[in-house]
């Protein structure tokens, strides 16, 4: 298979990895979603609307409709087959004592300048997200030609890694710590660039201030900074003033899960562990919520389908932790972790926090940044080649410069 040559001077031994449910798991999921109720019709699940962060959520006859497509249409082989077509891997890492075995996408080019690319996932998303921008460059590029080695983690506690410890606390700096260890080991001491959205843009921060090896950091999400004053809005144009209406709104009616997340994860892991419906309704809201255009129903059943054989959701929240403790952090407006290397930023107007230029500008050494007319929180998924140009057009600016 090509793109699967992993540097030589690696350090690391990945062993090739498919995903494969067993037959008797399919159809115990098929079982669980016959006999799953769907609760009863009220006044808010027939008036809901999940892209309005001020309705009330889901439908429930969107959820009755994604019910019985997921019964009797959608195809995990499908999905699975996909997943296969590019060149899995998984790797032990230890951190602080514990045993990381973190699962991967990994495309290595031949070209002898060929700059690694991090890419990072966040909640609800996976590694499913960035397949699209892989067949993006591989189709404009042959592995001799390819100008990145695309690294695709699972995040610990998240599809096919293993994860966090269950003896004791685990963080984002701890994914990050993680994730430096990969592409270390991958062979890529001299450097690298990391990209994230949602917690992605969490430990991609994490990364640029406390890693030497990264040298570059590109975010599509900068939640958390808020402006200054009224003078600071009024000097923004009308796209940035309309993104903040948004973030305001995210904080006001659109934060909900994230609280529960964060206050509750007991609770709300083992409630959506209990039925493959529950996790549909709770995931599915954020897929059409937080994009610009509503994704193909059968892309959101990979992504709910994915958590639920991986048992994904109970193992993949503890970072909200961080964000709703009596000390919350959030990162971005923390001044501990300015960035001082190279910072990118795409602007997209339905990020769920589309967070304007000018208040990321306050976070980073911000030296490029594009505002796109289009695209929502999973930018990757949605707008695959916009994205894939912003790495070119920020890499290409940056990664040879003085500036590195």
């Amino acid at each position: 298979m090509p793109y699967d040559s992993i540097p030589s001077r690696a350090s690391l031994k990945p062993e090739p990895f498919n995903a494969h449910v067993p037959d008797l798991q399919l159809e115990g999921l098929k079982f669980l979603l016959r006999v799953s109720p769907i609760g009863p019709q009220t006044y808010e699940n027939q008036v809901a609307n999940a892209e309005d962060y001020t309705s009330f959520g889901i439908s429930r006859n969107w959820l009755e409709e994604a019910k019985d497509h997921w019964i009797n249409k959608y195809d995990w082989r499908k999905t699975e087959d996909r997943i296969n077509s590019f060149n899995n891997w998984t790797v032990d890492i230890e951190e602080d004592g514990f045993m990381h075995n973190i699962h991967f996408v990994g495309v290595f080019s031949k070209k002898a300048n060929a700059v690694p690319l991090l890419l990072l996932h966040g909640w609800p998303g996976s590694f499913l997200e960035f397949l699209g921008v892989v067949d993006e460059f591989t189709s404009k590029y042959n592995e001799d030609s390819l100008p990145f080695h695309l690294i695709i983690p699972s995040l610990p506690g998240y599809g096919y890694s293993n994860g966090p410890p269950t003896d004791k606390n685990f963080t984002t700096e701890g994914i990050a710590r993680v994730m430096d260890k990969l592409m270390i080991g991958l062979g890529f001491e001299s450097g690298y660039v990391t990209q994230g959205g949602d917690i992605g843009s969490f430990v991609s921060r994490v990364l640029g201030a406390t890693s030497s090896a990264c040298k570059a950091v590109h975010l599509n999400m900068c939640i958390g900074v808020a402006p200054e004053s009224q003078e600071e809005v009024k000097n923004m144009n009308e796209k940035q003033q309309k993104g903040l209406q948004r973030m305001k709104d995210f904080g006001s009616m659109g934060d909900s899960y994230a609280r529960m997340h964060g206050t509750r994860p007991s609770t709300i892991g083992l409630v959506l562990s209990s039925s493959p419906i529950a996790l549909l309704a709770w995931i599915g809201e954020k897929f059409i919520q937080w994009t610009d255009t509503n994704p193909p129903l059968d892309e959101i059943l990979d992504s709910v389908t994915l958590y639920w054989f991986t048992k994904s959701f109970p193992r993949a929240i503890y970072g909200y932790r961080q964000f709703f403790s009596p000390m919350p952090q959030f990162f971005h407006n923390d001044a501990e972790y300015y960035i001082k290397k190279p910072l990118g930023y795409s602007w997209h107007p339905e990020e769920l926090a589309p967070t304007p230029v000018p208040l990321v500008a306050k976070t980073g050494n911000l030296v490029w940044h594009r505002e796109h007319d289009e695209g929502g929180h999973f930018a990757a998924m949605e707008k695959p080649k916009q994205f894939a140009q912003d790495m070119e057009d920020f890499i290409g600016q940056v990664w040879n410069s003085s500036k590195l």
